[in-house]
């Protein structure tokens, strides 16, 4: 029987060789920059005191863009970003971290919605990321994928970066492409990982310099900074006490001053009134507004420490001979974020488990908040400073949460320097206006799939030209049942309490193009505009797929999290088990449960069993100085219980089991099965472990307990075994609180 041949029919005398895609002439680098969670106001060159040399160079060198709106939300502005479609279109309506089931709200962009890495490879493009992704389920982002929706599998060639909503900044969860790593290096030797993206940029383009010279490269680096948690050098953090010292008010009124001075809002833009909840600086003590201060100080320094290291990249690409073919945006996410609440946090994971922050605390630890055992979030009445001149924060489709900095450059083709263009332009415009540029239009059909349309409008003309044409599409907005639309420089917007009746919503009418800040409501004075603009955005809506609205935050996260796991009650972790995120390792908040851990002890054995967490919060089990211990990390705040005998060497069976009680929980330790120590305390996970994951045989980021990192078990662990009964019982809106800080 003969072989069949598989392929095109080739002549054996000549070799074949694909004819390579050539990509457009005079095609560009392509360098996108993603802060997360930054204001409108706080870059150097948009009115902040912050030291942002490296940003307000490139806009000295180019443009900035005084109406360049977002999502109010990160996994939803990435979304529109990389596809060039509204959020609920390709199926990102919320959060990456659940799945409703309607078509606008699966937590994961659909085939149809070509990436801008997939539509650029197709025309000879390498395509890089570095740093944040946070748009596939986090349920899918365990080591057995799928990877379909990871980095590599929407279009880009290598990762480097990780795959939630945060992480600490000095031990983060890492991703090499399709594979969780460890950080290359630790607090003690002076890791961070926005250097480390950084690092990794410069990497990724030298080695395509090395390689492939001629051809055009795009990179997504999606830094951290600055969401929580706030974390930079002490001497930076330090340095931004006196800068800060005046409070919000103060600080509002100078940076509007300042935008006014740059001509990046009107001259007569009026400071709207403190958002709802905000207190007047002077009404807190001396020694609350020191804790502020510090806090504040930690966001700044995040963001002045990403300038500095942003500023190696862009020398780079001077010294590399790049810089002027280089088209570099920079920009963020959604406003700053409210999730700190009135007072901040020191170490947030305290209080998401019940466990309160007093004042007193946070000023004991001050000169902690910024370092590897915190997780510090700022008050709002600083996000809303962040967010001058604009009302509410992140969340919201007020200004505050959707008005967003943009600044870009491209020296060899935009002539202006440092212009500022006032047309309305949103996340969803950004990859028809790289199209643009490029010189392609999007494709009908990516790896087999029928593409939709882009819904985004290219403001391309605008790079080059200071009268180009406003917007013509309007634009909706909603998020967790806010909503708002602009269309022609109006905009109307509703803000919506949790659980109030939508139609009960008060909608307001503002006319942006005469009023910047959004503080002369209309409404009244042009009925027949705003009941204009509400059709319109119903319209908008069906066909966007925002439909049904859904502002419920608790149970939303409950429904996704019992679909996720169902009724998986048994997990079992072999030696030589990877890293495990914390959405796809077991969940034991509020419920009974027991570890057992099967090892081989010899003298002197020590080390981590297994750890899920970090040093803000988590469990671990572990043995050291000849007994077994676990420990409970509430907050920064351990509950330990260790053996009342020592361990022999020998094959064992070291264990802890946890009983839940109406009036706390008991975790006893077990050796061979036999009760072996016992603690009882009401301290427990209530809605959450931690957002950092889960190891066996070492405890890899910053220690859940008192130990040094990673602790590596020194006798033979074979495997672990998690057990979980039935009985849990989480508070839904509790949890929801705290997945929402996360985002």
């Amino acid at each position: 029987m003969s072989a069949r041949r598989i392929g095109p029919t080739l002549d054996q005398s000549e070799p074949y060789w694909p004819e390579p895609v050539r990509p457009p002439k005079g095609a560009p680098n392509i360098l996108v920059v993603l802060f997360d969670d930054v204001g409108f106001s706080d870059f150097g060159c948009y009115g902040s005191p912050i030291r942002t040399p490296t940003i307000d160079a490139l806009a000295g060198q180019g443009l900035r863009y005084s109406g360049f709106h977002t999502t109010a939300m990160c996994s939803t502005t990435r979304a529109a970003l990389l596809t060039g479609r509204n959020h609920h279109s390709v199926g990102m309506g919320c959060l990456a971290n659940f799945d409703s089931g309607f078509p606008g709200y699966r937590g994961k962009i659909a085939r149809e919605a070509g990436t801008l890495p997939e539509m650029l490879r197709a025309h000879g493009y390498r395509n890089y990321m570095a740093g944040k992704w946070h748009v596939t389920p986090l349920s899918q982002t365990g080591p057995a994928g799928p990877f379909d929706g990871w980095p590599l599998g929407r279009g880009f060639d290598r990762f480097y970066g990780f795959m939630d909503a945060e992480t600490d900044q000095f031990a983060p969860e890492l991703v090499r492409d399709n594979t969780p790593i460890a950080p290359p290096g630790t607090y003690e030797d002076g890791y961070h990982l926005t250097e480390d993206l950084i690092d990794q940029s410069i990497r990724f383009i030298a080695d395509h310099v090395a390689d492939a010279p001629e051809t055009p490269w795009h990179l997504w680096l999606a830094l951290g900074a600055c969401h929580a948690p706030h974390q930079a050098p002490k001497a930076l953090i330090e340095s931004y006490d006196e800068v800060f010292a005046q409070g919000w008010d103060v600080e509002r009124e100078r940076r509007l001053a300042r935008q006014k001075e740059l001509g990046l809002v009107p001259p007569d833009t009026v400071l709207p009134p403190r958002n709802d909840g905000v207190r007047p600086w002077d009404s807190y003590s001396a020694d609350e507004r020191k804790v502020f201060t510090r806090l504040q100080s930690a966001f700044a320094a995040m963001l002045d420490h990403a300038d500095q290291h942003l500023a190696r990249l862009v020398a780079f690409l001077d010294e590399a001979g790049l810089r002027e073919d280089t088209l570099i945006l920079v920009l963020s996410d959604n406003g700053a974020s409210q999730e700190g609440g009135p007072l901040g946090f020191v170490n947030a994971m305290g209080p998401f488990n019940f466990r309160p922050e007093p004042m007193e605390e946070k000023l004991a630890r001050l000169d902690d908040i910024g370092g590897p055992n915190t997780h510090s979030n700022f008050p709002h009445g600083w996000a809303m400073a962040s967010n001058t001149p604009l009302r509410r924060y992140k969340q919201n489709t007020h200004g505050g949460g959707v008005r967003d900095p943009l600044v870009i450059s491209w020296p060899s083709r935009i002539a202006a320097r440092g212009e500022i263009r006032h047309q309305f332009a949103h996340a969803c415009d950004l990859v028809p206006t790289l199209l643009e540029v490029v010189g392609v239009t999007p494709p009908d059909v990516i790896a087999g799939v029928p593409q939709a349309p882009l819904e985004g409008e290219s403001f391309a003309a605008s790079l080059f030209a200071a009268n180009a044409r406003q917007r013509k599409k309007p634009q909706y907005f909603e998020m967790f049942g806010h909503r708002g639309l602009w269309a022609d420089g109006w905009k109307a917007v509703a803000f919506h309490p949790p659980g109030s009746k939508f139609e009960d919503d008060q909608w307001e009418l503002f006319h942006l193009d005469a009023d910047f800040s959004e503080v002369k409501d209309l409404a009244a004075f042009h009925p027949e505009k705003l009941e204009e603009l509400k059709t319109l955005w119903w319209r908008q809506a069906e066909v966007c797929k925002v439909l049904p609205l859904d502002d419920r935050f608790g149970p939303r996260f409950a429904e996704n999290a019992a679909r996720v796991q169902g009724h998986r009650r048994r997990f079992v972790f072999h030696r030589g088990m990877g890293h495990l995120p914390t959405d796809v390792a077991p969940d034991v908040r509020s419920r009974s449960y027991a570890i057992e851990a099967e090892v081989q002890l010899r003298e002197g054995s020590e080390g981590v069993l297994i750890s899920h967490g970090d040093a803000t919060s988590g469990y671990s089990l572990f043995v050291r100085d000849g007994r077994l211990h676990h420990a409970l990390n509430i907050g920064g705040q351990l509950h330990v219980v260790s053996s009342d005998r020592p361990l022999a060497p020998a094959d064992r069976r070291l264990g802890v089991t946890v009983r839940q009680r109406p009036d706390g929980r008991t975790f006893t330790l077990t050796i061979e099965g036999q009760s072996a120590g016992e603690l009882t305390t009401r301290a427990g996970f209530a809605t959450l472990i931690s957002w950092s994951g889960l190891d066996i045989g070492l405890d890899r980021g910053s220690p859940v307990a008192d130990y040094a990192a990673p602790f590596l078990f020194t006798g033979e662990l074979r495997k672990v075994t998690v057990t979980m009964e039935p009985d849990q019982a989480v508070e839904a809106e509790a949890v929801a609180a705290a997945e929402l800080a996360r985002q």
